[in-house]
């Protein structure tokens, strides 16, 4: 591998040679979830993105240590700073539960989700609310330089201030702080505590009915949700590491807002590299409850959903997301999903092929060889094009194709042509295992699927088969009960136009 990395800079807007701090050390930093609902979809989509970043790293042989937030605190409804509620109390007061155990519940469903899609667990996960003295020391950081205020026991930043004092405020969004006067200018009356309506809260005075508090020298109230990532990434990785992450929807107001504390506490740039990842859409339309254009990652794997036709793997539905460039709008479809599907299989039939190839003795390289070694190496360079994985599965493909088509049948199992050489087959073997298992963390779920999860699909493919002949045959009673007896061991069966899936309820 003679090239070297280079990544998009959200920050500069352009591809560099990445260059760490500290030479073979990685610091990175992704924001993750809000734990008062279940992880969506767009969540999967970026966590598994920075999942094979992580692995990418670490295959480069860079110690890399991946710091990942839980967010349990701060986090209003509707990104406001005043009269809004934070969103794990208002869950808990809406569910009559303590709010840590909110926060227990979704935190728990998230992890399991993220095992479901085989992504590597982070060095550290933090909490907010186990980080809230290093919170309240930063926030009297900001205030001793001059750049927050106090009002009525809240704390603001003072953004007009800190614009006017350098050129960092909106550099990465791409906001014109200029613009954000003028459009706001006229509110300035209905803003209450605020000097100017582009401030925001670090430190939140809590109301008397409000269950997360804690005691500060402002008052008894609760950080901003800006404030943690900031005060958690600078414990953990220093005033300025390598890399900052998350999805491209974080960039304003929370990333933005990030650097804006950082540089008002130490005066220096938390981050060097700023990756985003871009939006799901699903059948080319932004994600919605309100619309009904949306679904669950639960509803694609059993295929409850009138938007799809039949259930999808995890594995398939990780392969599906790759398939695009972590920083291109990705759009969920029906057909897309029926396309991963194939490849899916594609990749994994290779792989089993590939495990019991040998060469013919004394065999050397031909043309095919030199392909595979090409193809070899433009994966290497595709990857270190800013993890470009869309090209690089297309490589795969191609010696997928190859695997296929190069060896005979014996009596002991598939022998390769002679057509390549040993030392290339080792290199193909390698290379071809490493990016479709330790890079892009695919599993081969047909070898993963347990025999009593073999014998329950195969009884319940039975019954299905069975209840099938009793509505071709108009035996009404037979299918219901068979439907009914698999409902109420918990069994749902859904009938599509591929036939009849099942999954547990």
């Amino acid at each position: 591998m003679s090239e070297k990395l280079q990544v998009y800079n959200s920050l500069t807007r352009q591809k560099e040679v990445f260059e760490p701090i500290h030479e073979g050390q990685v610091g990175m930093y992704v924001c993750g979830p809000t734990v008062y609902s279940d992880v969506h979809l767009g969540n999967v989509r970026t966590f598994v993105s920075f999942d094979v970043i992580f692995r990418y790293l670490k295959y480069l042989d860079y110690k890399v240590r991946y710091v990942r937030n839980i967010t349990d605190v701060g986090h209003l409804q509707d990104d406001a700073d005043i009269g809004e509620e934070d969103k794990i109390a208002k869950k808990a007061r809406l569910e009559k539960l303590e709010p840590m155990e909110i926060v227990q519940r979704y935190t728990d469903g998230f992890h399991k989700m993220m095992d479901v899609f085989n992504t590597l667990s982070p060095s550290i996960e933090p909490r907010a609310t186990g980080h809230i003295i290093e919170q309240i020391e930063m926030v009297q950081q900001i205030l001793d330089n001059g750049y927050a205020y106090v009002k009525n026991g809240s704390v603001y930043f003072d953004t007009l201030k800190f614009a006017n004092a350098n050129d960092v405020y909106g550099k990465l969004s791409g906001r014109i702080i200029d613009d954000l006067i003028s459009e706001s200018r006229d509110d300035l009356k209905n803003q209450e505590e605020k000097n100017h309506p582009s401030d925001f809260a670090i430190w939140i005075k809590a109301s008397p009915e409000h269950i997360m508090r804690w005691n500060s020298p402002w008052s008894v109230g609760f950080p901003g949700w800006h404030l943690e990532c900031s005060a958690m990434s600078t414990k953990y990785l220093g005033k300025t590491f390598d890399i900052h992450g998350g999805g491209n929807d974080l960039k304003f107001p929370h990333h933005e807002n990030e650097i804006a504390q950082n540089y008002g506490s130490c005066n220096c740039a938390p981050a060097r590299y700023w990756l985003h990842s871009n939006m799901l859409l699903m059948n080319g339309k932004k994600m919605s409850k309100s619309d009904g254009n949306s679904i669950t990652p639960q509803q694609l794997f059993t295929g409850d959903s009138e938007h799809i036709s039949k259930g999808y793997s995890p594995m398939m539905i990780r392969l599906f997301m790759l398939q695009s460039h972590y920083r291109s709008e990705l759009d969920l479809t029906d057909k897309g999903l029926h396309d991963a599907e194939k490849v899916y299989h594609r990749l994994m039939g290779a792989s089993k092929t590939l495990k019991i190839l040998v060469v013919k003795e004394n065999s050397t390289d031909s043309l095919v060889g030199d392909d595979i070694m090409k193809l070899i190496d433009y994966a290497y360079k595709d990857m270190n094009d800013d993890f470009n994985t869309p090209r690089v599965l297309s490589r795969l493909l191609e010696l997928s194709k190859i695997i296929n088509t190069l060896y005979i049948y014996t009596d002991q199992g598939k022998i390769l042509l002679t057509s390549i050489s040993n030392d290339t087959l080792t290199k193909l073997k390698k290379v071809y295992y490493e990016f479709v298992y330790d890079i892009f963390g695919l599993l081969d779920e047909e070898e993963n699927v347990s025999n009593d999860d073999k014998v329950l699909d195969g009884l319940i493919q039975l019954m299905i088969t069975l209840r099938q002949d009793a509505r071709d045959k108009k035996d009404w009673e037979a299918s219901d009960k068979i439907r009914n007896t698999l409902a109420e061991l918990k069994i749902q069966l859904k009938d599509g136009k591929d036939g009849t899936n099942w999954s547990i309820d």
